[in-house]
């Protein structure tokens, strides 16, 4: 057998084993998983989303069935940061993955405390939301147009002792602008697409579905979107593109790695097929073979 390693991966300067993270918000912390696939064959794993002082979530429906997709409106549902140094971050190192821990905030001062308190844990990356459209103050704000999003990672880069990807929201007017202020303001890579603003009514009861009426949409059937926007981004800028939105297979992980991007993310396939990361990464593994690549990387961008 070859002892080529054709998944090892740069990211940031942070080798990865693959270029597989669970992508934050639906795989818990790790060890959710830890019975039923083998975690330390994962790339990365983005931690649940992260607030200052945790929150309970949204109220009403959270989750929400759509063709190819889902709908949820979870709400940053999460234990808070000191929770996570104190309780989370060794059980997520002792899996064996890289550590990628998800930043969100209300106000800025919720990004920057949190920072400081993540400074206290040896992170392999920071992942800095700037991009969830579920949080009625903050979140998806800081992230619609460039000057926020430049702010918020220039003050939170200033900060931080960690690298620092910064994950954008599709709703924003310009993606590639906010992806470029972020640049030039000193984030260490890019990570898109957060889910899209959507809703749902029942037609019955008459009435949204959802308390917070939109909701955020995600699996297979925002992929071809995800795919453009992470080839504009990855075109436009110089830093590492992670590519995240409806990868369902290896094949849609190749799509976004020849679109530009360096790793990805898979989140709302792990629910319908707990095994997915671990199919893709087999799959991943075979193309190398069967196209004589030495390492993924050779058609990174080649679109």
């Amino acid at each position: 057998m070859s002892n080529i390693n054709h998944l090892e991966t740069d990211l940031m300067g942070i080798m990865l084993k693959n270029p597989v993270i669970a992508a934050s918000g639906t795989f818990g912390f790790g060890s959710d998983y830890a019975n039923i696939i083998d975690v330390s064959r994962l790339g990365g794993i983005s931690g649940k989303g992260l607030t200052l002082n945790g929150s309970k979530g949204n109220d009403g429906q959270r989750v929400y069935e759509t063709p190819s997709g889902i709908l949820n409106s979870i709400g940053l549902e999460n234990p808070g940061v000191r929770h996570f140094v104190e309780h989370e971050y060794e059980v997520m190192r002792r899996t064996g993955a890289a550590v990628i821990a998800n930043l969100g905030g209300h106000i800025e001062n919720d990004y920057l405390e949190g920072a400081k308190l993540l400074n206290k844990v040896d992170l392999d990356i920071l992942e800095l939301n700037i991009s969830c459209p579920n949080v009625k103050n903050g979140g998806m704000s800081f992230g619609m147009i460039p000057e926020t999003a430049a702010e918020i990672t220039r003050k939170v880069k200033e900060v931080s002792r960690h690298k620092l990807l910064v994950k954008l929201s599709p709703n924003a007017y310009d993606i590639v602008s906010v992806a470029k202020a972020c640049e030039d303001a000193g984030a260490d890579g890019i990570s898109l697409v957060n889910t899209f603003l959507g809703m749902a009514i029942d037609i019955d009861k008459k009435k949204a579905v959802f308390n917070n009426v939109y909701a955020g949409l995600s699996g297979p059937a925002i992929m071809p979107i995800a795919l453009r926007m992470v080839h504009q981004v990855s075109k436009a800028v110089s830093i590492p593109v992670v590519g995240l939105g409806g990868i369902s297979n290896y094949r849609d992980a190749i799509a976004f790695i020849m679109a530009g991007a360096t790793a990805v993310q898979v989140g709302t396939m792990t629910f319908a097929v707990p095994e997915t990361m671990i199919n893709i990464i087999d799959g991943l593994e075979k193309y190398c073979i069967d196209n004589g690549l030495e390492n993924i990387s050779q058609i990174r961008g080649i679109i």
